[in-house]
């Protein structure tokens, strides 16, 4: 980064050649990171899917529900890790990647996977009590948490708006043929098409990955008409040894190969709406991850943009701040949530981990047209002044405006709210720390644009009181209307 104010692409300019496959294939991989999946499982299940959707002989229209709901499978994925560490003792991350490879019809296959996950590192009497917690936890358990999930991704799938063929899918994903699936017991074709094809899609890529073409063929025909619909694997075991499948595994650049998948009668340039509902969308991805930051990043989104409007940006300058805002803990896809849900001190070892999410969030965001823009910026939000911030530690004169407010922003939502080792502070207070830290920690311009904005809302605030004080006297002389 330059000392100068980082400048961001226009609106229009974007909207020129970026296509919504171009930004949603980008942005699967930060789900790949809660899910515990190297970068490019729900880019390589896009590619499986797409296959079989032409041997199935889909309309175009159901090609491009498909080829959505296949990048955003796990957009709920998020939303059970907190309660998936806390019942496991373990990291969410682990105890979801190695789920992907269970038989969980197996009452066999399950005990095994449990008794290998739960507190890793604990002592024996620890992993016998969680087991017996989660065998009590049952099956009624597990249902909701694929609930959760399941429900949590179409909803943001709809806010992002894809429709509902799109959405439906993503709800039906862990539905299966014989009706012993999550969460609503579908059974065959009583489960949507397109969630069919996810189910399976998803299973080959983990295979293929672990074991190769044999492990993902093996799979397939142990799960027949049980998890699977067996048309569907039908057509995968007679078309797997097709040029196009090591293609999809040999790909020099993934997600270009995979957005070149979208139907593309009907691929189109996206507007700024799009760009915010995609911003929107992946925050609320991001802020499910820890009930302690529910709302954190649309909190700072909204402090961000306090603090541009009282300093006087431009209203351009102010939607790519708000974006940035939005996106800026995307890395924390990727921390476990034992160490984001620590109700103590976090150790040396944990918080170097943590101090890894801006650099991850920099990574996502610099794959991403019409967002790497905003990466160095939304990657800077843990930088202070005097350089002893992170991950680059770098000082202020390197550090563009945009990057001292979002830092600003971060620390006043994260003080005022409640965390696992502390009640949130009152605001007062904060500002009195923000004002000691200034020249050191914190930009002074930008500290003095969070006392502005403050003092803007405290004045509409008693407006508002003055307005409902004269309302509520009128009515009660009887001169309401």
């Amino acid at each position: 980064m330059s000392a100068e104010t980082l400048q961001f692409e226009s609106e229009n300019r974007v909207a020129d050649f970026i296509s919504a496959s171009d930004i949603i294939a980008a942005m699967s991989t930060a789900l790949d990171l809660t899910e515990g999946q190297p970068a490019g499982h729900a880019a390589r299940s896009c590619g499986i899917g797409m296959r079989l959707a032409q041997f199935v002989g889909l309309s175009i229209d159901d090609k491009a529900a498909l080829f959505y709901a296949l990048l955003l499978k796990d957009l709920g994925c998020s939303s059970n890790a907190s309660k998936v560490s806390y019942l496991f003792g373990a990291d969410d991350r682990t105890v979801k990647r190695e789920f992907k490879t269970v038989n969980w019809q197996s009452l066999w296959s399950n005990v095994r996977y449990v008794a290998s996950q739960v507190s890793p590192e604990g002592r024996t009497w620890d992993k016998l009590l969680r087991m017996v917690a989660l065998a009590k936890h049952g099956q009624e358990g597990t249902k909701n948490l694929i609930k959760t999930r399941c429900e949590r991704g179409a909803t943001i799938a709809r806010h992002l708006g894809f429709n509902e063929r799109t959405a439906q899918a993503i709800l039906d994903l862990d539905e299966h043929w014989n009706g012993k699936g999550h969460p609503l017991g579908k059974r065959g074709e009583e489960i949507s098409m397109l969630g069919r094809i996810l189910n399976i899609s998803q299973t080959i890529e983990v295979f293929w990955r672990e074991s190769g073409l044999k492990g993902a063929i093996d799979v397939v025909k142990q799960r027949s008409g049980t998890w699977f619909d067996p048309a569907l694997c039908r057509a995968f075991v007679k078309n797997c040894r097709d040029a196009h499948w090591q293609q999809l595994w040999n790909a020099g650049d993934l997600l270009t190969d995979i957005v070149q998948l979208e139907p593309i009668q009907l691929r189109h340039p996206v507007g700024s709406d799009f760009l915010d509902r995609v911003a929107q969308g992946f925050s609320e991805v991001v802020d499910a991850k820890s009930p302690w930051t529910y709302k954190h990043s649309e909190g700072v989104a909204t402090i961000s943009v306090g603090i541009a409007t009282a300093l006087g940006w431009e209203r351009e300058r102010i939607v790519a701040l708000r974006r940035a805002a939005l996106l800026h803990d995307l890395g924390k896809l990727g921390i476990s949530n034992r160490i984001l849900d620590k109700p103590g001190k976090m150790t040396d070892e944990e918080f170097a981990i943590m101090k890894t999410h801006p650099r991850l969030t920099e990574e996502i965001l610099q794959k991403v047209p019409a967002f790497s823009g905003l990466a160095s910026v939304a990657g800077a939000h843990h930088e202070r002044w005097d350089g002893r911030g992170y991950f680059r530690g770098i000082e202020s004169s390197q550090l563009p405006l945009e990057a001292r407010v979002l830092m600003v922003a971060d620390i006043f939502e994260a003080l005022t709210a409640a965390r696992p080792y502390r009640d949130g502070m009152p605001q007062e207070k904060v500002l009195s720390i923000l004002a000691k830290d200034r020249g050191t920690a914190v930009c002074a311009e930008a500290y003095s644009g969070l006392l502005q904005w403050i003092d803007g809302r405290t004045i509409e605030n008693r407006i508002e009181v003055q307005l409902e004080s004269l309302e509520k006297f009128a009515c009660s002389n009887g001169v309401c209307t």
